[in-house]
């Protein structure tokens, strides 16, 4: 497949491909889980590639009109406030809750695939790929001042609660999927939809995200 990232990160909504293996050559920008562009010896250079599966994380969303949308994404499911007003967030973990109140531009909720991308962005943790860890970021955090985000299990079940969601609006983005006016936003894995990607044996995305870390 020839492409770029968005191409990739497109995949995980059609069953077609998941029942496929990928091998993916960038013509985008970055390219970061794409090989190098090179039509020679393709056929051997598929042969001895190594596979990764990823999961992504999946968002159930209510909107204030309390409609209901779900939407899956491999790197990130995000939530940006709308206007010139801060976001005022509920943090609950597995219906426990662990903030009352975040005021803050965001807060994302990242997956190892994705942790070098916005949620790097955001001064969040790079998490090696074959961690079993979701990254809760803050985006830009005013109050608790000093929290910095929290490394979650897996299995974990996030939800995050709008306060005041007509005055404070707040957008819910999940791969090419946005939902604007949210109220509640429900986060967690889906481990029955994997994509399987290959990945020449020096360039796999294990070894890519590792490298992250050492790069000033």
């Amino acid at each position: 497949m020839l492409g770029g990232d968005g191409t990739i990160l497109s995949l995980i909504n059609d069953e077609v491909y998941l029942k496929k293996k990928i091998f993916g050559m960038n013509r985008g920008t970055i390219g970061f889980l794409m090989n190098n562009y090179q039509p020679d010896d393709l056929i051997h250079r598929i042969s001895i590639s190594k596979e990764t599966k990823l999961n992504p994380v999946q968002m159930k969303v209510i909107d204030i009109n309390n409609k209901t949308y779900n939407a899956l994404s491999l790197n990130e499911v995000s939530l940006l406030r709308q206007n010139r007003f801060a976001a005022n967030v509920r943090v609950k973990i597995d219906n426990k809750m662990k903030i009352n109140k975040l005021v803050c531009d965001g807060i994302l909720v990242s997956t190892p695939a994705g942790s070098t991308a916005y949620n790097l962005s955001a001064h969040g943790p790079i998490l090696p790929l074959n961690s079993t860890l979701l990254a809760l970021t803050p985006i830009c955090p005013f109050r608790p001042r000093r929290w910095k985000g929290a490394l979650l299990p897996e299995k974990s079940k996030i939800a995050l609660e709008i306060i005041d969601p007509e005055k404070r609006p707040v957008s819910a983005t999940a791969g090419q999927v946005e939902v604007r006016n949210v109220k509640k936003v429900e986060i967690s894995y889906n481990f029955k939809k994997t994509l399987k990607l290959l990945f020449d044996k020096d360039q796999n995305l294990e070894e890519r995200i590792l490298n992250e870390q050492f790069i000033l």
